[in-house]
């Protein structure tokens, strides 16, 4: 089931460049108006420092900003855990398991030094994913993705080039397996 907090992982059948080998986390679910995410394993080679010094102090490593997603490219969206039971200004809970319910969006329009001392991880992407009502659910039930719990640490991940195959990994079974198909199955 689709759920906000929750990842969307791309089978070997997604062929879409915007989407292969992706891992998206769910930041806005809703039956009638469609999804919203963000893809986590996408690092671009720009700096925050070049489009929003401002908050490059927050963000953790790699301090890149990230695509999120083929839709709307020119804006911003950033996503950041606080400490438990925070709740700052400028700051909005995702929700989803509570494990990652200290995980949220930031209002990148507020003043960084209003959340300064409240965030402890920050992750800053260009464009966003989005699917239309029940859009995602059609590409789901055509083996297009994989819908998965995330864990904490996936937001952030320190290599997230490596997403995609260690939360497969995490899952066991059949999925394990499918972590080492190669990026060409016909070269298999």
């Amino acid at each position: 089931m689709i759920s906000v907090g929750g990842l969307l992982v791309a089978t070997p059948l997604l062929e879409d460049p915007n989407f292969r080998r992706s891992v998206v986390l769910i930041v806005e679910h809703d039956q009638a108006a469609g999804t919203l995410g963000v893809v986590l394993n996408r690092p671009t080679e720009v700096s925050v420092l070049q489009v929003l010094s401002a908050w490059s102090p927050l963000v953790s490593g790699p301090s890149v900003v990230f695509q999120g997603g083929p839709v709307q490219l020119d804006s911003a969206l950033a996503i950041a855990a606080v400490p438990s039971g925070a709740d700052p200004l400028g700051w909005k809970r995702l929700g989803g398991p509570s494990g990652l319910s200290d995980l949220g969006t930031v209002d990148l329009d507020a003043p960084p030094e209003i959340l300064a001392a409240e965030i402890t991880q920050m992750r800053i992407f260009a464009g966003y994913a989005g699917w239309s009502a029940g859009q995602l659910d059609a590409e789901v039930a055509d083996g297009a993705w994989y819908i998965l719990d995330s864990e904490p640490g996936d937001a952030f991940s320190e290599v997230p080039e490596r997403l995609w195959r260690s939360v497969l990994r995490r899952q066991g079974g059949e999925m394990a397996f499918v972590a080492n198909c190669p990026d060409d199955p016909t070269m298999n």
